[in-house]
């Protein structure tokens, strides 16, 4: 019953499925282990974000990469009094203020580095900003990423002089006479009446749109394995019936001709009433 799996035709049917069916189901284990790969970073950033650890100088943490953004650094050098900014619309724990941002000017003359002191609740405003201590200081804390303005919840523009949208050396470029460090640091212990600002997890570590998208595919590659072994066994179930009936000599049904419009005869005599066709 089942030797028409040997022919030519089947035998192009059967090797399809068989390289189709692991083909489907290894590229779904692929993304899988990507979605559980950025599963697995965020939850590293996450406790990254959350550790405080022994500071390390910053010279050792940069260029920032995923696995440096939120380690703790120690810098010694002077902030600059004249340089000083707020970064308003920045949220902490529920409610709505702003950050007060410092450049600190490190001790052996490499780049400033952008340091926030500490958030306050509220409209920005300078005068509530605690003076940034004089001389040489020693400023311990996380480092973070530069922002970018997809990620800023806050206005990033049409800002009064001396606020900030974005914290970033792309930002910070055409305000300041120096260069700075592409990055910044958040202290961890902040000024009365200012509070310190939270680590937060770098970019694209996350859950985003594209951690789901590489579930959604593992699940349409374990989808199209399975369509294509049931396609298979329709084909095969369908074969079966098809010479099971032509063994017993049951013909397929024969779909009817479809109905032409009947053509009025030339003999057929002509109603009452009407002249009769010439001779």
């Amino acid at each position: 019953m089942y030797r028409f799996l040997l022919t030519p035709r089947w035998w192009a049917i059967n090797v399809f499925a068989v390289l189709a069916i692991p083909v489907c189901l290894i590229a779904g284990m692929w993304q899988l282990g990507r979605f559980e790969q950025q599963v697995d970073n965020h939850r590293q950033a996450e406790e990254q974000a959350e550790a405080t650890g022994e500071p390390r100088p910053l010279e050792e943490l940069l260029p920032l990469t995923t696995e440096t953004v939120g380690e703790q650094a120690e810098v010694t050098g002077t902030f600059d009094a004249g340089h000083q900014l707020l970064v308003p619309g920045r949220g902490l724990e529920g409610e709505t203020g702003f950050y007060a941002l410092a450049m600190l000017r490190p001790a052996d003359g490499s780049p400033a580095l952008p340091v926030v002191r500490g958030w306050l609740p509220g409209t920005a405003d300078a005068g509530r900003v605690p003076e940034p201590p004089a001389g040489e200081v020693t400023v311990t804390g996380a480092v973070q990423a530069p922002e970018s303005p997809s990620e800023v919840e806050g206005p990033t523009d049409g800002l009064p002089s001396g606020q900030l949208g974005v914290i970033g050396a792309a930002s910070l470029i055409n305000i300041l006479p120096y260069p700075v460090t592409d990055g910044w640091l958040t202290v961890r212990d902040a000024e009365e009446p200012m509070r310190a600002v939270p680590v937060t997890a770098p970019s694209g570590t996350g859950l985003d749109m594209d951690a789901f998208q590489n579930l959604g595919y593992t699940a349409e590659w374990f989808v199209f394995a399975a369509f294509t072994v049931f396609m298979w066994f329709r084909l095969v179930r369908r074969e079966v019936e098809q010479r099971r009936d032509a063994e017993l000599g049951i013909a397929p049904p024969q779909q009817a001709p479809p109905m032409s419009r009947s053509r009025p005869r030339e003999d057929v005599p002509a109603r009452s009433g009407s002249p009769a066709p010439p001779a």
